[in-house]
């Protein structure tokens, strides 16, 4: 066995989670954990963890995810003991994680499901029978090189059939709670021999940070960190959150490392693994950055600015994009999609989401209770703050005339107002023009027009007068 297991030395862990193996992600996953892997081991760490969600979904046996998923696995064992952890039923429905136990090479493979707590030593995991070690179990537990509190996903329903409902709903951090302060008088006695202890758990803590900046404050979370803390390990290593953070008090440390990989666009932070140092009492944690894919998040609140977008395209080369807008319903065709996505040729993946906001037509409030159609025009111009007066003399019109009528009273007024205007200015002019004659001239005759007349012979002139298109 290794030099780690010299009696209250500083322990390293390898602590993974998250790492989501599936179809979709299989590129992303196996970059991120394959590095992970290859640095865990050449840093020399002396147990792996695996904190929930190695998938992300129900696998068959088959599958290549599996495959490319148990294959790192099975190379860690090969220098250092793993301990897998049941995450979240919808990502590992349970059984997934059973053929696991079965690749150990040099070390075992350990999957903890049950509400348990795990030692290892001599090479070997040992489980309690029961939620924590009895007092009998703890006589081979005092001299464990490390004792594993472990508390996988809860299956919510059967929380429910056991303290009902309604208790279910809220009460699951309480119900934790209470566990954790039962393991904590068993970490406490560990660790006062000389034993390191950690938990390891795949949930929510109340207060803490989504990858997306989301901040989890409820009460249906499992965690509260004063109730983990509780639970008296020197470390206490966590799953679900794929963003890394970590909280201290009194030497002693609660973290997540956060997802391997960015498998979702507008995720914060590095993606990575914690390398733990655990000593009784003690613990640290040191991010390692894994090569997780670059995204770049482009939002507008209306149709896209080309030329900002061209500016990002230049920078974009081997990126994951995502570009979104939201336009309304007569303007959706005016974004061109293939001008967008030839601008990001180089990139990795393209991907384009448009808001298509609806044109909303709501009915003027109270306008169906109006008995009559005046009233009903009445109110709708009150409002929309409109003049009545004018509409409502039209839709009388509409309603005594027929069109023809309509027409030439609406030309017998526009007459009416052009006419004056125009036989006042042609008054005007021809004032004006003699007056101008007048006075340049005043004494002088009228000069005579000069005209000359044409006879034409009668055969000449019938042609003109013969009706053209008689028979």
């Amino acid at each position: 066995m290794a030099a780690f297991f010299i009696y209250g030395g500083e322990l390293k862990i390898a602590h993974f989670s998250d790492l989501h193996y599936s179809p979709g992600n299989l590129e992303e996953s196996d970059r991120c954990f394959g590095f992970a892997v290859d640095d865990a081991v050449l840093r020399r760490a002396d147990i792996a963890v695996i904190s929930g969600d190695a998938t992300d979904h129900r696998l068959d046996a088959h599958a290549p995810s599996l495959n490319h998923l148990a294959k790192p696995v099975s190379r860690l064992t090969w220098t250092m003991p793993v301990l897998m952890l049941q995450g979240t039923f919808s990502h590992e429905p349970p059984g997934t994680l059973r053929n696991f136990a079965l690749m150990g090479n040099n070390y075992p493979v350990f999957v903890a499901e049950r509400v348990q707590q795990v030692g290892f030593m001599d090479g070997r995991f040992f489980a309690s029978d029961g939620p924590v070690f009895s007092p009998e179990e703890m006589k081979r537990a005092l001299g464990a090189d490390v004792v594993f509190t472990c508390l996988p996903t809860i299956n919510k329903g059967q929380l429910a059939i056991a303290v009902g409902a309604q208790e279910a709903a809220t009460g699951l951090e309480a119900v934790l709670g209470d566990y954790l302060r039962a393991a904590g008088s068993i970490n406490r006695e560990l660790r006062a021999a000389g034993v390191r202890t950690v938990g390891v758990s795949h949930g929510t803590v109340n207060g803490c940070t989504t990858e997306h900046g989301v901040t989890m404050a409820g009460f249906d979370h499992e965690f509260s960190l004063g109730s983990l803390f509780e639970a008296e390990c020197d470390g206490f290593m966590l799953g679900h959150i794929h963003k890394h953070q970590q909280w201290e008090r009194a030497g002693r440390l609660v973290a997540y490392p956060g997802s391997i990989g960015r498998f979702h666009y507008g995720e914060e932070g590095d993606k990575g693994y914690l390398l733990w140092d655990v000593e009784p009492g003690e613990a640290k944690a040191e991010l390692v950055a894994t090569p997780s894919r670059q995204t770049i998040c482009v939002d507008f609140n209306g149709p896209p600015d080309m030329a900002r977008l061209a500016e990002i395209a230049a920078t974009a080369t081997d990126k994951f994009v995502r570009v979104r807008w939201q336009v309304d319903e007569e303007h959706r065709q005016s974004v061109d999609r293939d001008a967008i996505a030839a601008l990001f040729t180089g990139a990795a993946e393209l991907k384009v989401e448009a808001r298509i906001l609806p044109v909303v037509r709501s009915r003027a409030q109270g306008i169906s209770l109006e008995a009559t159609v005046e009233r009903k025009i009445e109110r709708w111009c009150e409002l929309t703050e409109v003049e009545s007066a004018p509409l409502l003399e039209r839709f009388q019109m509409l309603e005594a005339n027929d069109v023809e009528t309509i027409a030439a009273s609406v030309l017998s007024r526009i007459d009416s107002l052009s006419a004056p205007e125009s036989s006042a200015s042609l008054a005007q002019e021809i004032h004006s023009r003699d007056a101008s004659v007048a006075s340049s001239q005043p004494d002088a005759p009228l000069p005579l027009p000069q005209a000359t007349v044409e006879t034409v012979s009668a055969a000449q002139r019938s042609w003109l007068e013969d009706d053209l298109f008689a028979a």
